[in-house]
């Protein structure tokens, strides 16, 4: 087992060393990089109107216009592109082995600081929903194996499909119109994960006022997340029901508790878990971004989408580099839960 651990270990680093390859790779080719992006702040909203209005190459080119060639070089100079990309892909390779993700262009600040600043929104959003939808959706399921065919199972199969039908964006949509003020009441606040005032409340008031917040953004976001989880939960209970040693345990007069949860259940956690690694890294770090802008909160969604579009290249690179890291260790970890799981599973 020590030398499958060193060996995943040991491919950690061909992955991350692909994944920031090919987004180095590509980012040399996208128009418009933090340099023009500066230029045109500089210009103004004339400038912006025609780089608006231009292909891709015009854009790079008029963006300099009326613009000191000195001060372009110095702008390259500044954010590092006074250098080939081979020198700037080795330094950038250089500082992610020290853990150094960089400095953003166009906040001034350290990439660490900005994911520090931006994680408690999605610390909050992430382990609410995933926890919601794991403590919810693995019982549901395997209530539903244990009254397959029955009213019970047909009506909460309806309900989890119908919820996966609609897109958080849109329940959040809705929920904001029905109870924050919309058309109806204003049971809830429309921004922000706590009061203007939360540094004065006691401490039972800060926990209510932070669980009023974060209500409406987490329905939103876990809703449609039941429906794959409980039908996989589910047919997975049924298949080893299904199989012969459930009828032996049951032949020998152990009762159904027994056999559902000492037998059935360990068994049917391996396909559970496969989905867990991009369950959790997802909860944290994808598909918030919608539901960061509709209910107005800072997250690491947000701030990846501002990166994108503004070329802020050092805040790309390097929480692509963080999230990849993790979603890597996640997934040995939930490869070495087989062997809790499974003794069966042998990493030889």
């Amino acid at each position: 087992m020590w030398s499958y651990l060193l060996k995943r270990l040991l491919l950690m680093i061909p992955t991350l060393l692909g994944v920031l390859t090919i987004t180095f790779v590509v980012i040399q080719f996208v128009p418009g990089g933090p340099v023009e992006q500066l230029i045109m702040q500089l210009r103004g909203g004339a400038a912006a109107g025609e780089a608006g209005g231009a292909g891709g190459g015009a854009m790079a080119y008029r963006g300099r216009q009326g613009v000191d060639a000195k001060q372009v070089e110095e702008f390259k100079q500044l954010y590092g592109f006074d250098k080939p990309a081979p020198v700037r892909y080795v330094q950038m390779l250089g500082q992610f082995a020290r853990f150094d993700l960089g400095k953003s262009f166009f906040h001034n600040k350290p990439v660490w600081q900005l994911i520090k600043e931006k994680l408690p929104v999605s610390i909050s959003l992430g382990l609410w929903s995933f926890f919601l939808t794991y403590l919810i959706s693995v019982p549901l399921g395997i209530a539903k194996a244990v009254r397959a065919g029955s009213r019970f199972d047909t009506a909460t199969t309806f309900l989890v499909l119908l919820g996966n039908a609609i897109p958080g964006f849109v329940l959040g949509v809705l929920l904001l119109v029905l109870f924050g003020g919309g058309s109806f009441v204003q049971w809830f606040p429309l921004r922000g994960l706590t009061s203007a005032n939360w540094e004065t409340l006691s401490w039972g008031a800060r926990i209510m006022d932070y669980l009023w917040h974060i209500c409406l953004p987490v329905i939103s976001m876990t809703l449609g997340s039941f429906a794959v989880i409980t039908l996989m939960t589910k047919n997975s209970m049924l298949e080893e029901i299904r199989k012969q040693y459930v009828l032996t345990a049951r032949a020998k007069g152990l009762d159904e508790h027994t056999v559902l949860w000492r037998h059935v259940f360990r068994n049917a956690l391996m396909p559970i878990m496969t989905g867990f690694p991009a369950a959790f890294v997802g909860a944290f770090f994808g598909g918030s971004l919608l539901i960061e802008t509709l209910f107005s909160l800072d997250g690491l969604g947000l701030l990846s989408y501002e990166s994108v579009m503004r070329r802020d290249y050092p805040v790309v690179l390097g929480s692509l580099f963080l999230f990849t890291l993790i979603g890597l260790v996640t997934t040995l970890i939930r490869d070495l839960a087989y062997l809790w799981v499974d003794p069966r599973v042998k990493y030889d």
